[in-house]
C-alpha cells in the first residue's frame, strides 16, 4: 500500500486541483479572444534552461510558432559530443559548485583543456576540439556544435502531463524527469509546451503535437539544404558565403532557421514519442497521424511510442474506473472536470476520440501503428483502459507490451514528490530497455 506520508500529499493536491480547476472554470475565457494561449500556470514552478551541460544535459527553450504560445525545450545529452565511432566514450567535464541543476548556483560545465588527462592519441582530443562554450560577452554563453565529428541521436518527443489544464514543459519535475530518460535512453529531448485548456480546448493541444512533428520534419530538410547548399559554395570559391546561404533557406521556406543541435546531432529517421497522462492521449494521436502521413514525414520516422499512464476514459466504465473512483491523486471527479475544461461543450462525450481509444472508426487501422509500450499503475483508476486498448494493439501484431507496477499511482514516475524514488528510476530504465530495441542502429540486441 502507498505511504501515509503519499496519502496526506494526495489529499493535499487534490485539494488544491479541485480549487484550480473550479477557478477555471469560473473565469472560463472564450478561447477566441486568446487564440495565443498560455503553455504554463503563474503557481507552476519552473525551471530555466542551461545550455552548458549541467549535470550531463544541455538545455534550450525554442518558441516554434509565431501565431502561438507553442514552445519547446530541447534536452541534449553531453554522450552526443563523443566520436561517433567511440559512443560509449564520455567527455572530461570539470565541474564547480552544486551539482543540482535546479539549484541558482547550479554547476557550468566544460571540457578539460586538450592538454590534460589525455594522451595525445586520446580520441577524446577531437571531441575537445569540437566543443565551443562561449563565454565572452555575448548574449548566448552555451553549447553551439562543431560541423564535423558530430554523433547522431535518436530524438525523443515527450509530452507532459496535467489534465489538460496544468503542466508545463519547463517545470521543475518535467525537467527532471526529460534530463533522467534522455541520460538513460541516449537520446535528445525534445519536451513539447502544447497550449492549454480552457483558453484553448481541443483539438488546440493535439494540433500542437503534430506541428512539432512536422516542424521536426522541415528542421531535418532545412539541415540537408544547409549542408548541400554550403558544399556547393565550397566547389565554386566564393559564390555564397555563410551567412548568404542561412539567408538563401530563409527566403525560401519562410521564417524557419536551421536549428545547430537537432543539425549537428539528431537523427529523425530514429523518432519516438513519449506522453505522461494526459499527453499519452496526444502522443496516440500524433502517432496516427505519422502514420497517415507515411512518407510526407520524411525523413522522420516514428519508430515507437511510450503511453505513461494514459489519461484515458470511456462512457461505459471498467472495473478500475469503478472500483478506483476516488483513487490517489487524480480521482475520477476530477478528472470529469478537466475534460469538461478541454472538450468544446458542443462536443462533450466521454466517447470522444480524445478519450476512449477503444471506439471504432478512429483511423487508421490498428496494424500499422508503431510499436507501443504502456506503462500502467496498480492504484491508478484510468489503468483498465490503457491495458485494454495494449491488448487490441497486440491481437493485431503490434508490439504493444505493458508494466504495470505494484503500489503505484498515476504519475507515480514523473510527479514531483515521486521523482526521486526507486520505484521512478526504475520505470525509467524499464522505459529505457524497451526503446533501446527501436533506437539502436547496432540491431536488436536488447530484449524485453
Amino acid at each position: 500500500m502507498p505511504s501515509v506520508a503519499l496519502k496526506l500529499y494526495s489529499v493535499f493536491f487534490k485539494f488544491l486541483l479541485k480549487h484550480r480547476l473550479q477557478n477555471l472554470i469560473q473565469n472560463a475565457i472564450d478561447e477566441s479572444s486568446n487564440p495565443y494561449g498560455v503553455t504554463t500556470r503563474p503557481e507552476e514552478s519552473v525551471s530555466a534552461s542551461n545550455p552548458s551541460f549541467t549535470d550531463g544535459v544541455a538545455t534550450k527553450d525554442i518558441h516554434i510558432d509565431p501565431f502561438t504560445a507553442l514552445s519547446i525545450r530541447i534536452f541534449l545529452p553531453d554522450s552526443s559530443l563523443c566520436p561517433p565511432e567511440q559512443p560509449d566514450l564520455k567527455p572530461n567535464l570539470r565541474s564547480s559548485g552544486n551539482d543540482d541543476p535546479n539549484s541558482h548556483n547550479h554547476r557550468r560545465s566544460s571540457y578539460a583543456p586538450s592538454n590534460v588527462g589525455a594522451p595525445r592519441n586520446d580520441p577524446r582530443r577531437s571531441s575537445l576540439q569540437g566543443l565551443n562554450l562561449r563565454s565572452d560577452n555575448n548574449v548566448y554563453r552555451g553549447y553551439s556544435p562543431s560541423p564535423q565529428n558530430c554523433r547522431k541521436l535518436p530524438i525523443m518527443l515527450q509530452f507532459h502531463g496535467g489534465g489538460w489544464v496544468s503542466g508545463s514543459n519547463e517545470s521543475v519535475a518535467n525537467d527532471y524527469f526529460c534530463r533522467r530518460i534522455a541520460k538513460l535512453c541516449d537520446v535528445i529531448v525534445i519536451a513539447v509546451g502544447y497550449r492549454l485548456a480552457p483558453e484553448n480546448k481541443y483539438p488546440a493541444a493535439f494540433e500542437d503535437g503534430l506541428k512539432v512533428l512536422n516542424w521536426l520534419a522541415k528542421q531535418a530538410n532545412l539541415s540537408e539544404c544547409s549542408k548541400s547548399m554550403g558544399s556547393g559554395a565550397r566547389g565554386v570559391g566564393s559564390e555564397f558565403t555563410k551567412a548568404e546561404v542561412q539567408r538563401h533557406i530563409v527566403d525560401t521556406f519562410g521564417a524557419s532557421v536551421v536549428e545547430p543541435w537537432l543539425a549537428a546531432h539528431g537523427d529523425p529517421s530514429r523518432c519516438v514519442l513519449l506522453g505522461v497522462s494526459s499527453g499519452a492521449n496526444i502522443v496516440d494521436y500524433v502517432a496516427r497521424k505519422a502514420v497517415e502521413a507515411g512518407k510526407r514525414l520524411d525523413p522522420v520516422k516514428v519508430v515507437a511510442q511510450v503511453l505513461m499512464y494514459p489519461f484515458f476514459i470511456g462512457n461505459v466504465p471498467t472495473q478500475s474506473e469503478i472500483k478506483l473512483a476516488n483513487s490517489y491523486f487524480y480521482d475520477k471527479a476530477m478528472c470529469l472536470l478537466a475534460w469538461k475544461l478541454f472538450l468544446p461543450k458542443e462536443e462533450f462525450s466521454l466517447d470522444h476520440p480524445a478519450a476512449n481509444p477503444l471506439i471504432s472508426d478512429r483511423g487508421p487501422p490498428l496494424k500499422f501503428m508503431p510499436p507501443t509500450l504502456t506503462v500502467v499503475a496498480e492504484h491508478d483508476w484510468m489503468r483498465d483502459r490503457a491495458i485494454a486498448y495494449s491488448e487490441t494493439l497486440r491481437k493485431v501484431n503490434v508490439d504493444a507490451p505493458v508494466l504495470e507496477y505494484k503500489d503505484a499511482v498515476h504519475e507515480f514516475a514523473t510527479l514531483d514528490m515521486l521523482l526521486k524514488t526507486p520505484q521512478a528510476q526504475a520505470c525509467a530504465e524499464d522505459i529505457s530497455i524497451w526503446v533501446k530495441k527501436y533506437i539502436s542502429t547496432r540491431g536488436h540486441e536488447f530484449s524485453y
